[in-house]
């Protein structure tokens, strides 16, 4: 059924479409630029796979793939359908390498490494986007004050998720030390467990923290997508859920942001894979940013569970990468918290702790307050609830002045290019447009020299920071008061209240350290956050300071 066959690196990509398939060794040899070993396996005909694929009939027969066979994606078909069953299930490879195969010039520049900033810098660094000392205590009680990173390349995202000191105590390590930073492969050939005798996910170096869960790893990597029910409910014959053991989880994944993430490769169309985004899409009062939009993209929604248990897709009408960049660039709960009716805790059994919003900045409070009854944690110092953001883009950019005039966030991080021979592709280089001006802010903005146009980026940010800087000021004004109005005596009900302040003040605020721009996807938006929060802050300064008067001057 096999024969192996010997060719260069290079003459992968012209045998691809003949089911060429990398073996780890060929792998290997291939990043050295050696020969690589493959294996090619026969063609098979497509229509004794729809005999019991009839939703894969429907994507494949669709589009540009329709003449790509199965063997192609997938391995061991000819026993597969020789035996048909779940022992005998095809493998389904995930690799990048196997889109890279047909897509070179796509492949080539995802797995650049964006210099402009280094490995691991904090954004509570002094110079960054959330520096302390404000940092630490405004997010007193949360894991992210263990480590809070700068994004690196799409290529190293799930490496850099498994390695942060916040995610999973420390335990996984780069094998080659620093060195680790130049290296792009899958993941478990740059890191290992440090711990392999032990499932338990805790903290196991000081100051670390042990918060990964299964969910937060869904935005890193697809490769588990076969293994994973709708919302990631527990359910028989889905062999990773919400509630699995993480350590487990991770282990099994390898790839950070698979391509058949945005690009179904069936049907050779857009799509979004994410549970918890199409389940924003497809709630029925239809309270998303989506929904309201008279020109948003349509969507289908496709289940795909073959497997004995709902999996869902949903295909795109055109390329929106709004909603493409926004399954993980986007705000979400991935957590487990507090519900804020009945105080009682929200395990990862519950949905909510896979849910998107999709609603910017003003419409958070109310959504997690009175909507869905859900707050991340406990603040240490004031000991009320409070929220945590995500990495809210695609909700701040949606109503913007960039996307009002048909700006795509493709337009400036991921723009057309040409190859050496002149042909348009699309860069999957995931990056500022800082690095490639031309390309990107020169094509609408032709009168500004690259001088100009990162004058007018570092402008638009310098004012947003210094907005933030002022909301955290007002913030820790606001929690010393809290403090003192609780030695003080002042009633529960009036704490209450400030504590109440205290949440949507720092929801105003907090959106805009998680979002990655500095505000430049929405400075009217931002700005008008920022300056709300130090209102609402103030706000809950006067209640106390007024709630304590009497108390100090009886003191007297």
């Amino acid at each position: 059924m096999y024969k192996k066959t010997v060719v260069t690196a290079a003459a992968l990509f012209v045998l691809a479409p003949m089911a060429v398939m990398f073996v780890p060794e060929a792998d290997a040899q291939a990043k050295k630029g050696g020969v690589a070993k493959a294996v090619q396996e026969k063609n098979v005909n497509p229509a004794a796979c729809y005999e019991c694929h009839g939703t894969v009939k429907e994507l494949h027969t669709m589009g540009k793939h329709s003449k790509v066979n199965c063997v192609s994606c997938h391995g061991g078909l000819a026993n597969h359908l020789a035996n048909p069953g779940k022992d005998t299930r095809p493998e389904t490879r995930m690799s990048w390498e196997t889109c890279g195969a047909c897509h070179k010039d796509q492949y080539d520049s995802f797995m650049k490494q964006a210099y402009h900033r280094p490995a691991r810098d904090e954004k509570s660094q002094l110079t960054n986007r959330s520096p302390n000392p404000y940092w630490d205590k405004l997010m007193a009680g949360h894991g992210f004050t263990k480590e809070h990173n700068l994004t690196r390349s799409h290529v190293n995202m799930l490496t850099d998720q498994l390695a942060v000191d916040r995610s999973f105590g420390g335990r996984f390590q780069p094998k080659n030390g620093w060195n680790y930073i130049f290296e792009k492969g899958k993941t478990w050939d740059v890191l290992v467990d440090t711990h392999p005798e032990t499932k338990e996910h805790k903290a196991f170096i000081p100051q670390s923290a042990a918060a990964a869960n299964p969910v937060c790893l869904q935005c890193k990597t697809q490769d588990q997508i076969l293994k994973w029910a709708y919302m990631g409910d527990k359910v028989e014959g889905a062999q990773w859920s919400r509630q699995s053991n993480v350590v487990e989880v991770a282990k099994d994944v390898e790839h950070g942001l698979s391509c058949f993430t945005c690009h179904d490769p069936h049907a050779a169309k857009p799509r979004i894979v994410r549970d918890g985004l199409i389940d924003a899409l497809t709630r029925p009062d239809g309270d998303t940013l989506w929904h309201k939009d008279p020109k948003r993209t349509g969507i289908k929604v496709i289940d795909m569970g073959v497997r004995g248990f709902p999996r869902k897709i949903a295909l795109l009408d055109k390329y929106d990468s709004r909603l493409q960049c926004g399954q993980c660039h986007v705000e979400y709960n991935c957590n487990p918290g507090t519900d804020t009716k009945t105080g009682q805790k929200v395990t990862m059994a519950d949905r909510r702790t896979n849910h998107f919003p999709y609603k910017d900045v003003f419409g958070l409070y109310d959504h997690y307050v009175n909507k869905i009854n859900f707050m991340d944690f406990k603040h240490a110092i004031t000991g009320g609830l409070l929220w945590k953001a995500q990495h809210p883009e695609s909700e701040s950019y949606y109503n913007s002045k960039h996307a009002k005039a048909g700006v795509g966030c493709d337009s400036c991080h991921t723009p057309k290019l040409k190859n050496k021979a002149g042909k348009v592709y699309t860069s999957h280089f995931a990056v500022t447009p800082r690095v490639m001006l031309k390309e990107t802010c020169l094509k609408c903005h032709p009168q500004w020299t690259e001088e100009q146009a990162k004058y007018s980026i570092d402008s638009i940010k310098a004012h947003i920071k210094g907005k933030m800087r002022k909301a955290e000021y007002h913030l820790s004004n606001l929690i010393d008061k809290i403090v003192e109005a609780k030695k003080a005596g002042v009633d529960e009900a009036t704490i209450k209240k400030a504590q109440d302040q205290h949440l949507k003040a720092h929801i105003l605020w907090e959106y805009w350290t998680a979002e990655n721009s500095d505000g430049f996807h929405n400075p009217e938006m931002a700005k008008e956050a920022l300056t709300k929060s130090v209102n609402e802050s103030m706000a809950g300064i006067k209640l106390l300071t007024e709630a304590m008067t009497p108390k100090t001057a009886a003191a007297k």
